[in-house]
C-alpha cells in the first residue's frame, strides 16, 4: 500500500457532441465542479461540432472558469474513442476519470475512486452508474439485467468494491500510466454519434490494459455514483433490440481482438447464471399477478437472441474481412487545435478486423 497523504490529481474527461444535450452538459460538468475531492481540471471534448465547440468556449471563456474547464476539439476521426483519447493526450492528472456527457456524479465520486488507488496495483477503478428515466419510473417491461442498455449498472454485478474484467467507459477512472502501457481505446469500435449504437471500447482497451500489465489490478467501487439520463427514445423497446443487437457485433469485434476466452469471459456467467434467473423471477412476477414480469421474461429472451445474432453475423463478417479497429500510442495524436486528423491505420498501432 501507498503512504500517500497528498490528494490525487485528476483530469475528468466529459465527450460531448450534440447542441441537444447543452443543459445536461452543463450539469455534468457542474457535478464535478461540486467534487468534495477537487479535480485538477475538467476537459470538455467536443466531437466535430463547430457550433457546439464556438458555444461552449464562449461559456466557458471566464478567466476563472478556464482554470477549471478546459474546451477541446476532437484531434481524431469522429467517435466517442477518439474524442476519449483527444481528452487523455490533454490531461495533466495523473489519473484520468471519464463522465459521460448526459450525466451527473455525486459529490464524493472522485473521492471514492482516490481511495481504491491506495493500492499501487490498481490500474482502473469504475462506479455505479443509475438510470434517471425521463418518465421518471422504469418501464414496466425492461429488466434490469439489461440496464447496461442505457449504460447503467446492470443487475447481476457484485456489490461492494470487487475486481472485475473490464470498467465501464461512462464512469470510469484509470492511472495516466495505463494509457502509457497499453495505448488509448480503439477507434472503429463503440459509439459515433448517433449511429448504430455500438460499444465494448471499454473492455476492450480493459483485456489490452490486463495482457499489458499482468500485475493490474481492475475494480468498481459501487460508491463512486452517477445518475445517467435516460431520453425518452431509449426507453422504447425499440431502442431495446436495436442496441442488444449492436452490443453483439461490438462483442465480435472484441473477441476477434482479444481472443473468444477472454473476450466473452464475463458474458458466459452472465448469460448462464444471471439472465436465466432474470427469467424466472420475471416468470414468477407474473403468476403473482405483478404488473411487468411477462414483459421483463421475454425482453430477456428476446435480447438474448438478438445478442447472439449480432455476435454470429459479426463473426461471420471478421472471417470475410470485415471493419477493422486500431489503437496505437496516447502520444500519436497530434496537439489540441492541430488541423491534422489522423484516420486509423496499421501506422498507429496495431490493427484488428472483424
Amino acid at each position: 500500500m501507498s503512504d500517500r497523504t497528498a490528494p490525487l490529481r485528476f483530469s475528468v474527461v466529459i465527450c460531448a457532441y450534440t447542441e441537444e444535450r447543452w443543459q445536461d452538459i452543463l450539469a455534468a460538468v457542474d457535478s464535478v465542479r461540486k467534487q468534495t475531492l477537487a479535480p485538477l481540471e475538467t476537459l470538455l471534448v467536443v466531437d466535430h461540432n463547430e457550433r457546439l465547440l464556438a458555444r461552449l468556449t464562449e461559456e466557458y471563456a471566464d478567466e476563472r472558469l478556464r482554470e477549471e474547464v478546459r474546451v477541446l476539439a476532437n484531434a481524431g476521426p469522429r467517435g466517442l474513442s477518439s474524442g476519449r483519447n483527444t481528452g487523455i493526450a490533454a490531461a495533466r492528472g495523473e489519473f484520468v476519470a471519464f463522465l459521460d456527457d448526459d450525466a451527473v456524479a455525486e459529490r464524493d465520486w472522485l473521492h471514492h475512486f482516490a481511495a481504491a488507488y491506495d493500492d499501487p496495483r490498481v490500474m482502473a477503478v469504475g462506479g455505479r452508474t443509475l438510470p434517471a428515466w425521463a418518465s421518471g419510473h422504469r418501464p414496466a417491461w425492461f429488466p434490469e439485467e439489461f440496464d447496461w442498455v442505457v449504460g447503467c449498472t446492470y443487475r447481476g454485478l457484485p456489490p461492494g468494491r470487487v475486481r472485475v474484467r473490464n470498467v465501464l467507459g461512462g464512469n470510469a477512472s484509470f492511472r495516466r500510466d495505463a494509457f502509457t502501457a497499453a495505448g488509448g481505446f480503439a477507434t472503429g469500435i463503440g459509439r459515433d454519434g448517433d449511429r448504430r449504437p455500438l460499444g465494448c471500447e471499454e473492455t476492450e482497451l480493459c483485456i489490452r490494459l490486463a495482457r499489458a500489465l499482468p500485475g493490474a489490478v481492475l475494480l468498481i467501487d459501487d460508491r463512486a455514483v452517477i445518475h445517467h439520463k435516460v431520453p425518452p427514445a431509449r426507453e422504447r423497446f425499440a431502442y431495446f433490440r436495436t442496441r442488444v443487437y449492436a452490443e453483439g457485433l461490438s462483442k465480435a469485434l472484441v473477441a476477434r481482438s482479444v481472443g473468444a476466452q477472454k473476450g466473452l469471459e464475463s458474458e458466459r456467467r452472465y448469460t448462464t447464471r444471471v439472465l436465466p434467473a432474470g427469467v424466472v423471477r420475471g416468470l414468477g412476477d407474473a403468476l403473482r399477478g405483478r404488473a411487468g414480469g411477462a414483459g421483463r421474461a421475454g425482453a430477456i429472451l428476446t435480447g438474448v437472441t438478438l445478442a447472439a445474432g449480432g455476435y454470429a453475423l459479426g463473426t461471420l463478417r471478421a472471417r470475410r474481412g470485415g471493419p477493422r479497429f486500431s489503437w496505437g500510442p496516447i502520444e500519436d495524436l497530434p496537439p489540441a487545435g492541430s488541423a491534422a486528423v489522423p484516420g486509423p491505420g496499421p501506422a498507429a498501432g496495431t490493427e484488428a478486423a472483424a
